[in-house]
Order: C-alpha cells, then structure tokens, then sequence
C-alpha cells in the first residue's frame, strides 16, 4: 500500500468514528445473504475499476467506458441518501485522489459525477495521451476508500461516430459468452447502458437492482440472486454441469416490474 493509500485510510476510519460519534446514522442497506451457489469474493478489498479498457489501452474516441465495483459495494443514486457500502462513481481525468475526506468532489470536467447510478461514460478525449481513474463517493459527493489505480489510455484518433449512438439501452453479462466452460469460482459481471442502478429500498423512479437466475441445462430448480443493494458483479461456484445464466434489471419503483430485455447465456461448469 503506497503513502497516499494508508493516509486515506486512516482519514477514513477517522472520520467514520467521527461520524458514528456525532452524527444522524443514514438509512442502512439491506443484509445481503450469499446463495449456497454463491462464492465468498476471491479479492477482499473493495475496488472500482474499468471493465473494457483493452489491454494495451489504446481507443479511438468516442468510446463507451464502462465501470465496474468489487467488495460487495453497491451503486446508489444521491437522491436519496444511503449509508453502508453505498456510493456512485466518479471519473476523474488528468487528476488524483481528493486528500480531504469531509470536502466534497469538485464539480469540472476533470471530476465527473454519475450520482443517478450509471455504469458507463462515453469519452470524447483528443488524440494523445490521458489518466484516467475511477472513484466512489456517498450522497455528499465525499470520497469512499473504493477507487481505481491511475490508468494511461492512448487515443489514437477522433472519429465520426455520434457519441450518443454509442449508448444502447440494454442490459449484458461482461465476462461470460455463449458457450464459455468456465472453472469455478468465476466472477460475472453485469452491465446496464443507457440505464441507471440503485438499491431497491431507495424506491428511487427509474433506476433498477440486478437480478441473476442460475438455471440447471437438465432440468431443476432456478438458484435466485438478487441484488437489492445496487451490487454490479458476484462469484458463482454451483456444481458442475450445464447451466443457464439470466440477468434481469428489477424496477426499484414498480416491484415485479423490469426495466430492460432479460439476457439469457448457456455455460458449461467443470
């Protein structure tokens, strides 16, 4: 862990005692309960991070950027104000983590909010080379200890393509294809565009909570996960064998309601 790392750290925990001290507590997220098909999360520590950033990190702009969050945090839009392991994204371009914990994230072009809980952004950056990271923060726009590392992007140029026209109202599963034999644990990692995430007890209008249904290829009864605390990934080990995976996005506002065309993909599990 660098410098900055553990000052944060000890800010944070500071001001949580702080807060547990003297402050109003906000209204708690729901316990979530693993599904025995559920695996414990590999990785401990909480992250957010870029989900389709090629690997030698070269794009040509515009291009969807998409977010992703690990350790059982979930989105939540700031309309409603949620404690817990609760935030909603920022980017933040050419610029470093906030050092005041209590001071909320600036408002500019280098510091981007996305507090109706979106999970993407659509960057329109010049040829060159750019910095680009993401950052959670609460309904305060005050940072979590829940970002990315600094990553370099080279924008190799500029096209036609309507910026708008990049965003397809839709839900997908990142990680997984038709087809994939996967060994577990595996991660799947869901995705809305075009759509906004929450948690269910906020009731927030149009925003939704994934739902994942694990159905055996063979027959057999659905394994249920719902993610009623705006959580944008989880880690399956079910037994071996073929299975059906669909992603559902469950209308917070309309119960038994969905906002989006379910997506259904057929794995095999060894």
């Amino acid at each position: 862990m660098n410098t900055l790392s553990a000052a944060l750290g000890l800010v944070f925990l500071a001001t949580s005692l702080c807060h547990a001290q003297g402050a109003a507590p906000k209204e708690m997220p729901l316990a979530y309960v693993l599904h025995p098909w559920q695996a414990s999360m590999p990785k401990v520590s909480a992250e957010a991070y870029f989900t389709n950033l090629p690997a030698d990190g070269k794009i040509e702009t515009p291009f969807l950027l998409k977010f992703g969050l690990a350790g059982g945090w979930g989105l939540a839009p700031i309309k409603k104000p949620l404690g817990g392991k609760s935030g909603h994204h920022h980017l933040l371009i050419y610029s470093e983590l906030p050092l005041d914990i209590m001071k909320p994230i600036p408002f500019s072009d280098k510091y981007v909010h996305f507090g109706k809980g979106q999970m993407e952004a659509v960057l329109n950056l010049e040829p060159g080379v750019h910095t680009v990271r993401l950052l959670l923060a609460n309904d305060a726009h005050q940072l979590h200890f829940v970002y990315s590392k600094p990553t370099t992007i080279t924008v190799t140029k500029k096209n036609s393509t309507e910026p708008g026209s990049l965003v397809k109202k839709g839900l997908s599963l990142l990680n997984i294809k038709p087809g994939d034999k996967l060994t577990t644990p595996f991660r799947v990692q869901f995705h809305a565009s075009g759509l906004n995430v929450g948690h269910l007890q906020q009731k927030d209008v149009d925003t939704g909570h994934f739902r994942l249904l694990v159905t055996p290829s063979g027959g057999g009864k659905s394994a249920e996960m719902v993610f009623e605390n705006g959580q944008t990934e989880t880690w399956l080990s079910p037994p071996a064998g073929g299975y059906t995976l669909r992603l559902d996005l469950l209308d917070n506002a309309k119960p038994g309601q969905s906002l989006a065309e379910s997506v259904i993909v057929a794995v095999d599990v060894k």
